[in-house]
């Protein structure tokens, strides 16, 4: 890979963390508000190390290893860095593996927002889905699993890796559930709970939603060290964020249209990879593809919500 592809690969990964985890963000800094400042000190430094090096780097590190059969962990460790072609080779066979599952999971996340949560509508499919539709969510998640399961039928281990990812969603849909209500009792009140326990509570909804990123990153890329900066320079980003300008960014509405549309195409796209990596079809997904549709994606949300917000300060003054 050449150094072009590597910092579009970074970038990419950082806008899209960035995007992603703005909803994070905020919760980050309505709770942030409830606590001391020494506590909102350690929150910003221990949990921009926890977030970076133990999730985003640790997280997608055992992806790797767990997916890809024949290695041990201390291989896997080393192929970050540096190892023989016969490692290389068994990682780039468990490829599809790590793409199918991802790729499940990011799809189904998409869906879940487009059929089930409330949006100002930008795109084609944002105005044409309705939030009546909700229950076709389910029908829809119940085909995708259906649809994958039987193209995979070919090889069992791609098979269990949709049904992993499908597995995974729900798991983490259902704690978020609990997160959100978590988030409510708090801002009414703290809910009785001391500053630690704040803190804990914050860092375990930050891994949670650091999930989403981590899957999404394999679309960009398999590279541990590629995933570690390009989502580390996202996560500091978004504590910056947290810290002087959240609620400023809030108030761009389609940023969440561009980061959740990219999500979806980035699903489908990796899918399809996975597919085509497994049956051996002889063609693959150019390295820069992901990042383009992430920064187009994005980029046209942002100047979407740039437009609004002048249009809104000038029926304001007028």
């Amino acid at each position: 890979m050449d150094i072009i592809s590597a910092l579009l690969i970074i970038g990419g990964l950082a806008v899209f963390e960035i995007v992603n985890s703005i909803d994070n963000a905020i919760i980050n800094a309505h709770v942030l508000k409830t606590m001391s400042a020494k506590w909102r000190k350690i929150f910003l430094f221990w949990g921009l190390f926890f977030a970076v090096f133990v999730v985003r780097g640790v997280l997608p590190f055992l992806i790797v290893w767990i997916t890809v059969p024949g290695i041990s962990i201390i291989e896997a460790f080393q192929a970050m860095f540096n190892s023989s072609p016969e490692v290389i080779g068994a990682i780039n066979e468990g490829k599809p593996l790590i793409l199918m599952g991802a790729g499940v999971f990011l799809l189904l996340l998409y869906l879940h927002w487009l059929f089930l949560e409330e949006k100002s509508p930008l795109f084609v499919a944002d105005k044409l889905i309705k939030p009546n539709f909700g229950i076709w969510f389910f029908a829809c998640a119940a085909v995708l699993l259906t649809a994958l399961l039987y193209f995979a039928k070919a090889n069992p281990l791609l098979m269990l890796s949709a049904a992993i990812g499908n597995a995974m969603f729900f798991i983490l849909y259902g704690f978020r559930e609990q997160a959100e209500k978590g988030s409510e009792r708090l801002l009414a009140g703290g809910g009785g709970m001391g500053d630690l326990s704040k803190l804990l509570y914050l860092e375990v909804l930050d891994a949670s939603f650091s999930f989403d990123g981590v899957l999404g990153a394999f679309a960009f890329t398999t590279s541990i060290p590629l995933i570690l900066i390009g989502n580390g320079i996202g996560a500091f980003v978004v504590r910056e964020l947290t810290i002087k300008s959240i609620d400023k960014v809030a108030n761009y509405k389609f940023l969440k249209n561009g980061a959740m549309t990219s999500i979806g195409i980035l699903g489908t796209i990796i899918i399809f990879e996975s597919f085509a990596e497994s049956l051996k079809l002889g063609f693959n997904i150019p390295d820069f593809l992901a990042p383009l549709v992430t920064f187009a994606l994005v980029g046209v949300a942002f100047w979407e919500s740039q437009k609004l917000l002048k249009k809104e300060k000038y029926a304001a003054v007028n």
